[in-house]
């Protein structure tokens, strides 16, 4: 099918090399939609945007990237929104330097409904992994599709819980949208794209660059309400989503840890900073204003270990990480015999083992 001629003169300025969205976005104030933009001569586009971009606006060149895109097209569940696109999510147009282009796999209607950010460590804590999936969850029950950023660690513990609630969950891509990064995370970008969305400002072929990520991080804060941060540590990659978040006039919120945990520094610098303190859901929605959905009678109680003294270890263990020797002393028991209960327990997913060796009971 013949790509619409409207559509590729959009994809043909997007794709000159040198041009950016600011620049784009000036011309187009400036001259109007692409065609007249691709029409102007060159001295008219030099006084908007400099010579050197002027002609490389006039030389074309992006013939093959703009037929690729065609193909990509093709794919029923493929679209491209422009500015001009009514699908075009709102929220975006109010953050400072919205993408003139944003290609879309998957259901693109999530990308304009209520929404929220949920972020953290690319290491995570299995108690972290679990908080991320319990609040996306609720939080999809509630009403709003949760957005992250497709990492390894508490993103992909937040796409999965938002896609097993109502409303689902949306990826927000660092990468042209035929490129999965990280490949560890293909499995579930299929997922994605099939009951939810993936969404990337960047051109097709668009490989995982360092740069890429800090512009990719405005649109997840951008695309939300708010932005919840789950487990960071002090120089983690999502304080600068939620300092992005911030600055878009976004709610930020994050989950206290354990004053001893690295992964909570970041957390508590940004309660300090001003980010509400958040320990449910419904913190949250009612931050947002938004209806909160009574508690189910039915939730099924924390699971417990059969044998006793796994339950007097986990008791003993409480709620900070601690090592194998102080569990032994506080339970009087011999290490060979902490050590079988701790194994039993990992098992049961109800301690893990942090970086160091120090056990953390899960709480779920």
């Amino acid at each position: 099918m013949p790509l619409d001629p409207d559509l590729a003169a959009w994809l043909r300025l997007s794709l000159t090399p040198g041009l950016g969205g600011a620049a784009l976005r000036r011309l187009l104030t400036a001259l109007g939609d692409p065609a007249r933009v691709l029409a102007a001569s060159r001295s008219a586009l030099a006084q908007h945007v400099g010579d050197a971009a002027a002609a490389a606006i006039q030389r074309g060149g992006a013939t093959e990237d703009v037929a690729a895109a065609g193909r990509w097209l093709e794919d029923p569940g493929n679209r491209v929104l422009t500015l001009a696109d009514l699908l075009y999510p709102s929220r975006l147009l109010q953050i400072a330097d919205p993408p003139p282009l944003l290609y879309v796999k998957g259901r693109a209607e999530l990308l304009s409904r209520p929404s929220l950010a949920i972020v953290g460590s690319r290491n995570a804590t299995a108690q972290g992994m679990a908080n991320a999936e319990a609040f996306a969850r609720t939080l999809s029950d509630a009403g709003l599709t949760i957005v992250s950023g497709l990492a390894l660690g508490a993103d992909t513990a937040a796409h999965r819980g938002g896609m097993a609630g109502a409303s689902s969950s949306v990826a927000v891509l660092g990468t042209g949208a035929d490129i999965i990064y990280p490949a560890r995370n293909r499995a579930l970008a299929h997922e994605l794209a099939e009951h939810g969305a993936l969404v990337t400002e960047f051109a097709l072929g668009s490989r995982a660059l360092a740069g890429n990520f800090p512009r990719r991080n405005r649109l997840i804060s951008g695309l939300a309400l708010g932005c919840l941060v789950v487990e960071a540590a002090a120089d983690s990659g999502s304080l600068i989503t939620a300092r992005l978040a911030a600055e878009q006039g976004r709610e930020v919120f994050a989950i206290p840890g354990s004053i001893h945990s690295p992964l909570a520094k970041g957390t508590h610098a940004l309660i300090k900073q001003g980010a509400k303190l958040v320990e449910n859901a419904r913190d949250i929605l009612e931050e947002l204003q938004m209806p909160v959905p009574p508690a189910s009678a039915s939730a099924a109680p924390a699971a417990a270990p059969a044998d006793a003294r796994a339950r007097d270890l986990l008791a003993a263990l409480g709620d900070d990480a601690c090592d194998r020797d102080a569990i032994a002393a506080r339970c009087r028991l011999q290490p060979a015999e902490v050590a079988a209960l701790l194994t039993q327990l990992e098992l049961d997913g109800l301690v893990a083992v942090l970086p160091g060796g120090l056990i953390q009971r899960v709480r779920r």
